[in-house]
């Protein structure tokens, strides 16, 4: 045997490891963190100032349940709402939406399409969502019905013997009527069809008689008086006219407003003078004192105008000046007025969400009456003189 055949290669000898290395990894990132917070390199020439080391670990698990947990809540909920029992019929489906506060119908939107919109909002909300709606809001309707005794004013001593005296007013005024109306219905019935199609066929047989040119600004109102002889105008450049029916002629200008007059009315009582044009071109003429020519008759308020600066004039047949003003509205607009059937009171609607009555024998306020949650626009005295109706701006949303 050769002294090759003799060697006997080394075998080399197992190292085998207990334990984690964890501590090792701890150490050399401990020393990485070390090394970047020096601004060293390390052994390999290397830069590590790009190196981070973050403490944030990200629990798959956790994560993982948190979808799955969401994913059944999604699967229980269509569950409960194929079980949902919701009406077929549009019309209730449409109010339950209006109670949830949701759109009453969607763009290109059917009553299938709707009837499967409101069964998911149900299905989110809760089945009883609407009865809790309907609770809520008569709780509300109940807490506002509470704040009502908040809008009680006490009047003044005016006010009652207006009311006093307005009752017996209008009693006498409505058993007259209640008469009449008992008369009508003893007449035959072709006797009342016969007087209701001779109304109606003058109703549709108005046609334009003739045309003016009112102002030179918008004309924002206009009313006719009670023999239906005179027309009145009220203008944005804050001019009020009288004109004669049916030919249109120019009889009176009332100056005093200073901005867009809102609306002018007439006395109930008001009836055109005898030589109107004659008796204003006189007064016009003359240079002597005006009161000199008015008589006492002539001071009585037969008109009356208001404006958006909250201004109120009370006006007559003979000066173009107002004879009184209603003070108390500003800076608020005053819409409308309207005379009681009576002409001793006129009521006026004003834009801070009140009305006013006011007794023209004292030119003294006797309501201030609040209520609305919007500006007031328009004001109507019942027939009979009884009771009023005020109406407010209803802008939608």
């Amino acid at each position: 045997m050769s002294d090759d055949e003799d060697l006997i290669p080394a075998k080399k000898a197992k190292q085998v490891y207990y334990g984690s290395l964890e501590e090792q990894e701890k150490a050399r990132l401990a020393a990485l963190a070390a090394a970047v917070r020096e601004g060293v390199e390390d052994s390999g020439g290397k830069e590590l100032g790009d190196i981070q080391i973050s403490n944030e670990y990200m629990e798959l698990e956790e994560e993982m349940s948190r979808d799955k947990k969401a994913l059944l809540e999604e699967f229980e909920r269509r569950r409960k709402a194929r079980q949902l029992n919701v009406s077929t019929d549009d019309d209730e489906v449409r109010r339950s939406l209006r109670q949830l506060g949701e759109p009453v119908c969607l763009f290109g939107e059917g009553p299938a399409e709707r009837r499967v919109r409101l069964r998911d909002l149900l299905s989110y909300l809760g089945e009883d969502a609407i009865n809790k709606k309907l609770e809520e809001e008569e709780a509300r309707i109940e807490r506002d019905r509470g704040r009502e005794g908040t809008w009680y004013h006490e009047g003044p001593p005016q006010l009652r013997e207006a009311r006093l005296w307005i009752a017996r007013y209008s009693l006498p005024v409505a058993k007259e009527r209640l008469n009449k109306a008992r008369e009508d219905l003893k007449l035959p019935g072709s006797v009342r069809a016969a007087a209701k199609q001779e109304s109606q066929r003058k109703a549709s047989g108005v046609t334009i008689y003739c045309s003016q040119i009112g102002d030179t600004r918008p004309i924002s109102f206009c009313r006719f008086s009670n023999d239906s002889k005179m027309l009145i105008t009220a203008s944005w450049s804050g001019l009020s006219k009288v004109w004669s029916v049916p030919d249109c002629v120019p009889l009176q200008v009332l100056k005093g407003h200073t901005c867009n007059v809102s609306c002018a009315v007439f006395h109930p009582d008001a009836k055109l003078p005898q030589h109107f044009t004659d008796k204003i071109n006189s007064i016009k003429e003359s240079s002597s004192s005006e009161m000199e020519i008015c008589d006492e008759k002539s001071e009585v308020c037969t008109m009356a105008s208001c404006a958006y600066d909250g201004s109120v004039h009370l006006w007559n047949f003979v000066s173009e000046s107002p004879i009184a003003s209603l003070e108390g509205h500003s800076p608020a607009r005053v819409a409308r007025l309207a005379f009681h059937p009576s002409g001793r009171f006129l009521g006026a609607t004003v834009f801070d969400h009140s009305w006013r009555l006011w007794d023209l024998h004292t030119a003294t306020e006797v309501l201030h009456q609040e209520g609305h949650a919007k500006p007031v626009y328009c004001i109507a005295f019942q027939g009979d003189g009884s009771l009023a109706v005020t109406g407010q701006f209803a802008r939608k949303n």
